[in-house]
């Protein structure tokens, strides 16, 4: 697999919209929408690894299914950009659960396989593609005769792994990880982790880490945005969005994170409530009605502003600034 060149965008997603229909009146018309993603803009690059954190319900999965190509979305645009060959870049995925994201009819080498098999680029010799599933899993620590068995013969963290080889098979620009570790063990976590921080530095990789876990984000991201009721609330280099926030949103998320070094600051501000519904957005800053900053300005729409002493690092709040 060849090392990718850091830096040069491999998806740009621009304004993006999904709406899921509720309710429909007697023509079959949509009347009412759960509107998943709210103008979610942001570039990844080749070779990075990029973050998305928010709690349950703020539109990560539904992010990471559109960036496959899975899900369409109601407006905006998202652009793969072409590769060497002209080819639009190539994204697979590793689900949250290897359990159920693995066919359990066919032996492991076949799981591992069975990607190139669809789109077309596996060879019709059988000894060529056990051959070929017998690298990948060397790659993800797993030895080839354990390739014939099934998926129910593995434990946990090997059928996460297995997951893996799979998604490395075509050799993707993008791999998409959606929850990659919140169904294992914390042991087998640190594992799985390591192995793909050990990936992406030997093959050049691109990840798009899909997450409600900061400390995983911390450990494999280099630039992370946050996500607040389908809108990135705030986005930059995970060290200065995760060490430095300066969304109410985003310092909240970092403080309700349980912290063994400190008893729960009474002076920080309170572990964040319910996220709210989706079916009718709040007007003006999404996050208005949850803030404890809330004030004038704050019912007019909010946009990213840049950090002034960090370009790169911006947050959709005209309070925090001046915090």
């Amino acid at each position: 697999m060849t090392a990718a060149v850091p830096g040069a965008p491999v998806l740009d997603a621009h304004e993006i919209h999904v709406r899921f229909p509720l309710a429909r009146d007697w023509r079959g018309r949509a009347v009412r929408h759960a509107h998943a993603l709210n103008g979610v803009s942001l570039q990844v690059r080749r070779g990075e690894a990029f973050g998305i954190v928010g709690e349950s319900g703020c539109g990560k999965s539904t992010l990471a299914a559109v960036l496959m190509g899975l899900l369409k979305p109601s407006e905006g645009e998202l652009r793969r950009l072409p590769r060497a060959d002209g080819r639009p870049a190539d994204v697979q995925i590793v689900f949250q659960d290897p359990q159920s994201s693995l066919d359990p009819r066919l032996p492991a080498w076949k799981v591992i396989i069975e990607p190139l098999v669809a789109a077309g680029r596996g060879s019709v010799d059988r000894a060529a593609l056990r051959a070929r599933a017998e690298v990948l899993a060397r790659q993800v620590g797993l030895r080839p005769e354990q390739l014939g068995r099934y998926v129910h013969e593995f434990s946990g963290g090997q059928r996460q792994r297995i997951a893996i080889a799979r998604a490395l098979a075509t050799e993707p620009d993008v791999i998409v990880l959606d929850e990659p570790t919140s169904a294992l063990d914390i042991s087998v976590q640190a594992q799985i982790l390591n192995l793909l921080r050990e990936l992406r530095r030997a093959h050049g990789l691109t990840y798009v880490l899909i997450s409600h876990n900061v400390s995983v984000v911390r450990h494999l991201c280099d630039r992370v945005a946050v996500m607040y009721l389908g809108q990135v609330v705030e986005q930059g280099p995970a060290a200065q969005v995760l060490e430095s926030p300066r969304h109410p949103y985003t310092r909240e998320l970092l403080d309700a994170v349980p912290r063994l070094d400190r008893p729960w600051p009474e002076d920080e501000l309170a572990p964040p409530a319910e996220l709210p519904g989706n079916a009718v957005l709040p007007q003006g800053c999404f996050f208005r009605g949850r803030c404890p900053w809330a004030t004038t300005g704050c019912d007019r729409p909010q946009v990213l502003l840049a950090r002034p002493d960090a370009p790169l690092h911006a947050y959709r709040c005209h309070v925090a600034g001046t915090r």
